[in-house]
């Protein structure tokens, strides 16, 4: 999805920036993200974050660590700007957030503000930066193969017209993103160095889920 706020690199991004801590929520470069905010430190992010570059970095804790009130977090996460804003009217904001690039995280400041803020590292993933670089090198067809096969042995429909016109980065990263699998998953895509690392990630926890019979871990993160 495109963005009235391009970023062409990370000298065009704030040094230091909110980090969410969501288990299980992957985020994408040009993806989008729903989510649904109701804790009162969070809210307040949102606040600042409307009031400057509107963006978030999000990131999931180490799963150990999860239930802990401030856990360890993950060394990597997405960077993402708020493209839509509504309130519920009962107290909650409806946001999504639109990715913009990965980033390895490098430092967490000590912050005032009842959210956590962290220096972003970016050097490891400036191609998030250009759509579509790399997606040449995908196997779109044995990833539609396995995304038929799996469709098929969990009785579900997909529009298969928007599939065929969606372009390989849009698909796969997509496709991460509604995968009903786990956090280590999610973890994994996420890191996964290129395009095409990601595609064969995909195929692969896709095919070890169909080979145990399952439909992988549909317990959806609280976002």
């Amino acid at each position: 999805m495109a963005i009235n706020r391009p970023y062409g690199g990370p000298a065009e991004l704030p040094s230091v920036v909110p980090v969410f801590p969501l288990d299980g929520a992957l985020l994408l470069p040009r993806c989008q993200l729903p989510l649904n905010i109701f804790e009162p430190r969070y809210l307040a992010m949102i606040d600042d974050a409307l009031k400057g570059e509107r963006v978030i970095g999000i990131i999931q804790p180490v799963p150990a660590l999860v239930t802990t009130a401030n856990p360890a977090l993950q060394a990597v996460g997405c960077l993402g700007r708020i493209t839509e804003f509504a309130e519920s009217g009962d107290g909650r904001y409806l946001i999504t957030l639109t990715g913009i690039a990965r980033f390895h995280l490098a430092e967490e400041v000590a912050a005032t503000t009842p959210y956590r803020q962290a220096g972003l590292d970016f050097s490891r993933f400036e191609d998030d930066f250009t759509a579509n670089v790399g997606a040449e090198a995908v196997d779109r067809s044995r990833l539609l193969k396995t995304l038929a096969a799996y469709l098929d042995a969990n009785r579900l429909e997909a529009d298969w017209e928007s599939i065929k016109d969606a372009p390989n980065e849009a698909l796969v990263n997509a496709l991460a993103m509604m995968s009903p699998f786990g956090a280590r998953e999610k973890q994994a895509l996420l890191e996964a160095a290129t395009l095409s690392d990601r595609a064969e990630m995909l195929i692969a926890v896709t095919e070890m889920a169909l080979a145990r019979g399952g439909d992988g871990d549909t317990e959806a993160p609280l976002q």
